[in-house]
């Protein structure tokens, strides 16, 4: 029986790509997850996450990367959400891999309203099983948590590399933070890795708007 994993990493970045894992399994290797240390990547540091995924990859049948740009981001939400974004791509891997059973790491807290919002592309030949925190409770999914973030990090690590410190792209990092008000200061708008549509990113942007409107009247 072949089980696919499906989960994210940068649902919540004000800069940089979203990044989807399905991740392929036999369930007869299913244990050997645990043996090669897959667990929700956020218990692990980022040189245990690239360590383990050396690993897991090599057991895998197959997996699948899917990376959502910030300007892919904010064009899909001038008619769309988020939720319905990571759906589509969801239903995609579960086409493209044609597992028996997927086990999807639920975004929205309605789990089954949710599964069926998967099931509308995907039919019934394949067993859903949603749930809330499921990389914490299930190794394939655990396995798509670490893939997908260590992609991520090495998109920021590009990112940083030509840009400079620009943290971990979350608005409760001080370095994101600074780093943005810093672009603003030196360009008219944000740069194509920020996601504008972002409440952080409108925030700055009229805040600097409103400085600019104080500068005149001064």
């Amino acid at each position: 029986m072949k089980i696919l994993g499906i989960d994210e990493a940068g649902r919540g970045p004000v800069l940089g790509p979203l990044v989807m894992c399905g991740y392929l399994i036999d369930s007869k290797k299913s244990g050997k997850l645990i043996d090669a240390g897959a667990k929700d990547s956020k218990q692990l540091s980022p040189a245990q996450r690239e360590e383990i995924a050396v690993r897991i990859r090599k057991l895998a049948d197959d997996f699948v990367l899917l990376s959502v740009s910030a300007e892919e981001i904010d064009s899909l939400r001038t008619f769309s959400n988020l939720n319905k974004i990571e759906i589509e791509r969801m239903q995609q891997m579960i086409l493209a891999t044609t597992p028996d059973v997927a086990i999807i790491d639920a975004p929205e807290v309605n789990t089954k309203a949710f599964a069926e919002k998967i099931r509308k592309k995907v039919g019934d030949d394949v067993k859903l099983i949603c749930e809330n925190f499921a990389d914490a409770r299930h190794p394939p999914v655990s396995a798509a948590s670490i893939l997908a973030k260590v992609h991520r990090d090495s998109e920021i690590e590009k990112l940083k590399q030509k840009y400079g410190d620009l943290g971990s792209g979350y608005p409760h990092d001080e370095r994101t933070i600074n780093f943005l008000k810093e672009w603003l200061i030196l360009n008219k708008s944000f740069p194509p890795f920020v996601r504008k549509s972002w409440i952080t990113a409108q925030a700055l942007l009229k805040e600097k708007q409103q400085k600019r409107l104080g500068d005149f009247y001064s």
